[in-house]
């Protein structure tokens, strides 16, 4: 089956200037963005373009521990100290709330003035722990995304919108939708 496009190109950068006029008009006097790598990166780039406020940016990275535990570590932690500066922190899609919920308070330990979340997907359908998320861009069903930062085994990052891809194709060949999303 082939991808169906759940948000394109244009509807996810006016989201995206919808989200940084929310973060600018909350954090007058600046604000630190931290990105969770890999997804994140692309919604980054975009977002902190349309910050309008003095801005800071810093990136960590969590990765799991062994498949299946929903434990993670930290792989790359921040290079700045946030400690007592406003914070958000920028995930390409919050699912379960696992990851981020554990995030969140590794973060609020290091006592941020204050500690938001700005998620540009949000599949509250498949949350299993109360998350706050208080800045969303879209709210997603329960698909298999990839595209502007969601990957499949690194495949798909780059693509400029949000598809719903086959996870049983792509299981079988990473490359199923290659041909449906690079047609250059």
């Amino acid at each position: 089956m082939a991808p169906r496009v759940l948000i394109p190109a244009d509807v996810l950068q006016a989201g995206v200037a919808r989200l940084g006029a929310e973060v600018s008009a909350d954090h007058p006097d600046g604000v630190v963005l931290v990105s969770v790598l890999k997804g994140s990166v692309p919604f980054m780039a975009d977002l902190v373009r349309r910050v309008s406020v003095p801005v800071e940016v810093d990136f960590l990275a969590v990765s799991k521990y062994a498949e299946g535990t929903g434990r993670v570590r930290m792989v790359k932690d921040l290079d700045i100290d946030i400690c007592g500066r406003p914070v958000v922190v920028v995930e390409d899609v919050v699912d379960t709330g696992l990851t981020l919920t554990w995030l969140l308070g590794v973060l609020r330990a290091r006592n941020p003035a204050t500690l938001r979340v700005c998620a540009l997907l949000d599949k509250a359908v498949r949350r299993i722990v109360p998350t706050p998320v208080d800045y969303v861009g879209f709210q997603v069903e329960d698909d298999f995304l990839l595209g502007y930062g969601l990957d499949f085994a690194e495949v798909y990052r780059n693509v400029d919108h949000v598809v719903a891809g086959d996870l049983a194709a792509l299981s079988g060949d990473r490359s199923a939708h290659v041909e449906d999303l690079y047609p250059g």
